[in-house]
């Protein structure tokens, strides 16, 4: 038997005594930076190992930069990276379908990032069989999922909050644009956000709506358009992902209000950082998809080769405004650094 064989039934066999995760409390966690120092320099990989990528959809500039992330990692460690993604963020037996077609192609390990937390389970289950490790990497949260590499969703929407406690100290009227109704890191985002307004606030602050845009920058537009009617007088819009943000901000724009109500958006894609520099996006929670996707086959490599490793690996953000944007940009290995920094920070 050989040990990466051996590793995977081993794995297979804690599947079954493995609690549901819920990777936002997940108490067996250690963060990105600490990777190296706990278990060491990863190991170089065994030759021939094939990597299936499953993305929610490259609609998104967010799954794109992640898998850039995984073929980034890949280039540097001479593993062979496949990525492919659905045709959109509701196109969940076509995500399925790519992950089983994967399966039977012989791939080694899955990175996945499911659309919603149940639709990946039965290629989850069947890899299990077939003693494939599989990664559920960020956003949704498969209930068995052995490994987890992704941000705090919670935090993402504590940050926010936070931020429109510390500038707006009247208080004010605010909205939640969330994602998909039930996936794991709208939910957690949302919570973390509304549950930081009524514990922090100080009473000052009131959620006037907080309605799904289902991840489409075309629904949150028309969702903000409608709030704004309705409540002439709002201060903010947390949005769980930055294309409803930016959807967000046209109608904001076109209501005239650009500097009467703030917008944070979440993710950290290009066109973010580019509105947060024209000042009109007040922020976004970045959560550096390139840098996770180095972090997910890493990971993933060294559970192939028999790695103890815990069952969550957190991920970095940070909320990106214009005053703080250039810590943020430019050279790869100096916002390394920086989030290195943050993280010993905290």
């Amino acid at each position: 038997m050989t040990a990466v064989l051996a590793t995977a039934m081993t794995l297979g066999a804690q599947a079954q005594t493995l609690k549901p995760l819920d990777s936002d409390r997940e108490a067996d966690r250690v963060d990105w930076s600490q990777l190296d120092a706990k278990y060491g320099k990863l190991a170089k990989p065994a030759a021939g190992i094939k990597v299936g990528a499953v993305a929610k959809t490259l609609i998104n500039e967010y799954w794109r930069s992640l898998g850039e992330g995984y073929k980034k990692a890949g280039d540097r460690l001479g593993v062979q990276v496949d990525l492919q993604a659905a045709q959109n963020e509701g196109d969940q037996l076509g995500q399925l379908a790519i992950a089983e077609n994967m399966l039977t192609k012989g791939y080694n390990i899955l990175l996945v990032s499911p659309q919603t937390d149940a639709n990946l389970v039965p290629a989850v289950e069947e890899a299990a069989k077939s003693n494939v490790p599989v990664v559920n990497v960020n956003d949704a949260v498969i209930p068995t999922a052995k490994n987890y590499i992704g941000n705090v969703q919670r935090d993402n929407g504590v940050r926010a909050a936070r931020w429109f406690i510390k500038n707006n100290p009247a208080g004010g009227k605010l909205a939640v644009i969330e994602g998909m109704a039930g996936v794991y890191a709208a939910v957690q985002r949302t919570a973390g956000f509304k549950e930081t307004i009524a514990k922090e606030g100080a009473g000052k602050f009131t959620v006037v709506s907080s309605v799904p845009g289902n991840w489409d920058r075309q629904l949150s537009y028309d969702d903000a358009t409608t709030i704004i009617q309705q409540h002439p007088d709002i201060s903010g819009f947390y949005c769980n992902n930055d294309g409803m943000a930016l959807g967000v901000v046209e109608s904001v724009k076109a209501a005239g209000k650009l500097k009467q109500v703030a917008v944070i958006g979440t993710d950290g894609i290009s066109d973010a950082y580019k509105s947060i520099q024209a000042g009109e996006l007040t922020a976004t929670v970045d959560s550096f998809p390139v840098l996770t996707g180095e972090v997910a086959l890493e990971v993933a490599l060294r559970l192939q080769a028999g790695q103890k490793l815990p069952r969550v690996m957190a991920t970095p953000q940070a909320l990106v405004t214009k005053e703080n944007v250039a810590r943020y940009t430019g050279d790869a290995a100096a916002v390394r650094a920086n989030l290195i920094a943050d993280a010993a920070g905290n």
